[in-house]
């Protein structure tokens, strides 16, 4: 039988607070080490190994090292859990949890030298196959040009580790008008996916205070969860691109959704300031009101 996907996924009684603490802090150690590979030995003249959904949409060889070593630590440390890999699939498990990795997200960025990119790792429960079937109960997104890495596990807040070793909460901004609000989004690779973005964002940019495209949908979730931005919002993000950033934007007080009736997934991803989630909401479907 198929689970209600209007009931809320129920964390099951053995994860725990400590269990919990523990899959966070594993996830933030990975995400770290990860980051620090793919700075590390970066090749100077980095090429590109493939393409994904076209030609400007690319796979780096240090994309599949990164999940390489994330795969291997997970294999060793987290043998009976289930991986979901951008770049190497899905594996099966037998624990009841899937962890959900995205090597880095903000792969052009990268190739470019551009800073906003980052390493995601989350741990689920859940169907993660099947969009709103899952949960994301810890994670981090790891920074390395940045020296910032963000932390979350369910239900113990969110926050931000930097460079020096600082650790600070993170908790959204207190913004309640749309008219005042940075909002984040971000564009598909695919021509027509993106005239339809453009039109999107053509239509609410006159309704905020200004618009961000950093080109990390996993660092856009963590500058809202930091105050950074006001709100965000894309359609054609993968589980691997959400489920990190999810957990910590939740953590640190954001409202979240999808298109009106759905969950947060591929036909629309929002985070925002609870002061403006409707409002956002109403610009992106005015046919729902």
């Amino acid at each position: 039988m198929e689970r209600d996907t209007d009931a809320p996924l129920a964390l099951p009684e053995w994860l725990d607070a400590e269990e919990l603490t523990r899959l966070r802090d594993l996830a933030t150690a990975m995400a770290d080490d990860a980051a620090r590979l793919v700075v590390t030995e970066r090749p100077r003249s980095l090429g590109v190994e493939a393409t994904k959904s076209s030609e400007v949409d690319v796979v780096t060889v240090m994309d599949q090292r990164s999940e390489q070593l994330l795969r291997e630590r997970i294999d060793a440390e987290r043998p009976d859990d289930a991986i979901l890999g951008e770049e190497g699939g899905a594996s099966e498990g037998t624990s009841g949890l899937t962890w959900v990795v995205d090597p880095i997200d903000g792969t052009v960025n990268y190739l470019y030298g551009h800073p906003f990119f980052a390493v995601s790792v989350a741990v689920c429960i859940g169907d993660t196959t099947r969009e709103g079937a899952w949960l994301p109960v810890a994670g981090a997104v790891s920074a390395p040009l940045l020296g910032e890495t963000y932390a979350a596990a369910h239900g113990q807040g969110a926050h931000l580790v930097t460079a020096d070793g600082r650790r600070e909460p993170l908790v959204v901004s207190d913004c309640e008008r749309l008219e005042l609000a940075l909002v984040g989004t971000g564009f598909g690779y695919e021509a027509a996916k993106r005239e339809e973005q453009g039109a999107a964002v053509a239509q609410l940019l006159p309704k905020v205070r200004d618009i961000r495209r950093g080109g990390s949908a996993a660092l856009d979730l963590c500058f809202v969860a930091s105050g950074r931005l006001d709100g965000y919002y894309e359609s054609g993000i993968n589980a691997w691109d959400q489920a990190a950033g999810q957990v910590i934007a939740t953590e640190a007080g954001a409202a979240i959704g999808g298109a009106p009736g759905g969950e947060m997934g591929k036909a629309m991803a929002i985070a925002t300031a609870p002061g403006i989630f409707a409002d956002l909401t109403d610009c992106l479907f005015p046919e729902a009101r």
